[in-house]
């Protein structure tokens, strides 16, 4: 990538880092809230339901300001995490932590639905042979959804990489420390001349977010291929 320039540079890695750490993070709380909204039934499943799914519908600024009141570091959650000093507002983390719940809707989605798939029969004839529930969802669950885990795991990191509104309410738009790339193209269209670069970062964003759709379609044909043959 020498057609970019320094500050280009930082903000596409930083992406890729923030998305990464987003995407790695939520999986597990990802598989296990997509398990039980498919399995489970529970009082309060369709508030959980929306709450998944709020993200969608909210206004991503409003998403930034809330993560700001609660995770600042006047928030309830925020000043206890700087005692032991874990810093979320105005750093990568807390961009980390933005793009994770903007993408975690999509990520539930794609492996709820993965999980539906699967004949609940295959888990009860497992269950009735002695094997307990966790080592049900190991042996039996797992390796069929797995298609479902990983386009849910590349498309929320594909989303992540495209946050803005609620990275940038949460975290503002600091040079080399929450700059990523949607924050760095606004940053980039503000001053004159700056289009050239706005563009190439542009350019990048839709050749990573292609290239995770193409590898979640290809991954999860192969997995999903396998998992016949077996």
């Amino acid at each position: 990538m020498g057609w970019l320039g320094p500050e280009e540079w930082t903000a596409v890695a930083l992406s890729l880092r923030v998305s990464f750490w987003a995407m790695l993070l939520s999986l597990p709380l990802g598989i296990f809230t997509a398990y039980a909204l498919a399995r489970w039934t529970f009082p309060g499943k369709q508030i959980v339901n929306g709450i998944v799914h709020l993200p969608l519908i909210l206004p991503p600024v409003v998403t930034g300001y809330l993560l700001l009141l609660t995770f600042g570091t006047r928030g309830p959650v925020g000043s206890l995490l700087e005692r032991i000093g874990i810093t979320l507002a105005f750093h990568w983390t807390g961009a980390a932590l933005a793009a994770g719940i903007m993408a975690f809707p999509l990520m539930v989605r794609a492996i709820r639905l993965s999980i539906e798939a699967v004949d609940p029969r295959l888990e009860q004839a497992a269950a009735t042979l002695g094997a307990s529930g966790p080592w049900v969802f190991l042996t039996v669950t797992l390796p069929m959804i797995l298609p479902g885990i990983l386009a849910g795991a590349i498309l929320a990191f594909a989303k992540a990489m495209g946050e803005f509104g609620a990275t940038i309410t949460f975290v503002s738009n600091i040079p080399g420390q929450t700059r990523t790339i949607p924050s760095a193209i606004y940053a980039f269209l503000q001053v004159p001349g700056g289009e050239g670069a706005a563009l190439r970062l542009v350019a990048v964003s839709v050749a990573v977010a292609m290239a995770a759709l193409l590898v979640s379609e290809t991954v999860s044909a192969r997995v999903a291929r396998r998992v016949a043959g077996a």
